[in-house]
């Protein structure tokens, strides 16, 4: 009976998160249609997405599987340079859905490529050791990025590593990846509904995952993996599961994120080790483990430097004050307590006329 009830209340937390990211669409799509969003804050509707996306895809590593990974910046860069590759070399072949679709895919399926040969040496380490080399991870994939030329000629692609001039194109090439100059011109497809739509999938996906025979394997694994491994769980391929979901979803991300730029270059503030840490503070601020905290928190941090603006130089204090006081109310047991007795009431009435 209370296996049954368990089983219930899950299903109505699920529910809740996927009716949370569905209202927030509508309630912004109200607003931009009464006008009463103004271009900064529709300029960000896309950025909101990625980031969304990226905290529901850290969660995954960090508060299901329970490894802390500080690369994961890497992998929404190999999504967003796979996809927007692929979107420069056919804008003028393929229609524009199509081509998006493909683009998105793609740039999921090289990341979760590189996740799986990444995850294979890197998921046999714990706890520091593994956060280690997923940042160093990142930022190698950064610095690639940075060194690599690519052009297209009547004879075909050519690659080099050293300089433009290096690749011997015809008078007539085109660059597709510039070195530091990275990627200019990819077509800027993305919108707030493909960006809604991918959060919405991705958050759907975790929350089946999570509550599946092989999300109860990865949290005990989480739990206690000597304990796990003893009693048959195959340890390395449900971290490799996890892993490699993770850095699938970071990839569409990229590709969502890489579609919204003029000009997509592989620099510190958009790839680099603070991005990725941007990403395990919307995880931790949220409550690790849960899904619905990492997307409330993304966007709530996401929003409040944008909105304080116009404070200047106090911009970035107020927000760091922010920071500490949701982490004092986030993680501090009477704070919670507090909370629950004021606006738990009714979950816990109803969960009292259950049992009975």
């Amino acid at each position: 009976m209370k296996q049954v009830k368990s089983i219930s209340r899950t299903s109505r937390d699920n529910i809740g998160t996927v009716l949370m990211i569905v209202a927030i669409y509508v309630l912004v799509q109200i607003l931009n249609g009464a006008g009463l969003i103004n271009n900064q804050m529709r300029g960000l509707l896309v950025p909101l997405c990625v980031y969304a996306t990226m905290a529901v895809s850290l969660n995954l590593v960090v508060g299901i599987l329970g490894e802390l990974s500080l690369g994961h910046a890497g992998f929404m860069c190999v999504g967003a340079f796979a996809s927007s590759f692929f979107s420069k070399l056919f804008a003028e072949t393929m229609p524009v859905f199509p081509r998006f679709l493909l683009a998105i895919l793609i740039g999921g399926i090289v990341a979760g490529i590189f996740g799986f040969l990444i995850g294979i040496p890197v998921l046999r380490l714990n706890g520091d050791y593994l956060a280690i080399v997923t940042l160093a991870f990142g930022e190698i994939i950064k610095n690639i990025m940075n060194v690599l030329y690519v052009g297209r000629d009547a004879n075909g692609l050519h690659f080099s590593i050293k300089d433009q001039m290096a690749l011997g194109m015809l008078p007539d090439g085109e660059m597709i990846i510039n070195g530091p100059q990275g990627i200019s011109g990819t077509p800027n497809d993305s919108n707030f509904t493909i960006g809604f739509l991918i959060l919405l999938v991705a958050t759907v996906i975790v929350l089946n995952l999570i509550n599946s025979r092989e999300g109860r394997a990865i949290m005990s694994i989480r739990d206690n993996h000597i304990a796990a491994g003893s009693v048959g769980i195959p340890i390395t391929k449900y971290k490799m599961l996890a892993f490699t979901m993770s850095a699938v979803i970071a990839g569409c991300a990229g590709a969502l994120y890489s579609h919204n730029l003029a000009s997509l270059m592989a620099t510190p503030a958009r790839f680099g080790y603070n991005m990725s840490i941007l990403f395990l503070v919307f995880v931790v601020l949220g409550g690790i483990g849960s899904t619905r905290g990492s997307i409330i928190a993304a966007i709530v941090l996401t929003l409040i430097p944008e909105l304080l603006r116009f404070m200047n130089d106090y911009r970035m204090l107020i927000y760091s004050i922010v920071l500490i006081v949701m982490m004092i109310v986030n993680w501090n047991p009477k704070s919670r307590a507090w909370i629950q007795a004021h606006f738990g009431r009714k979950k816990n009435n109803e969960a009292g006329k259950e049992g009975r």
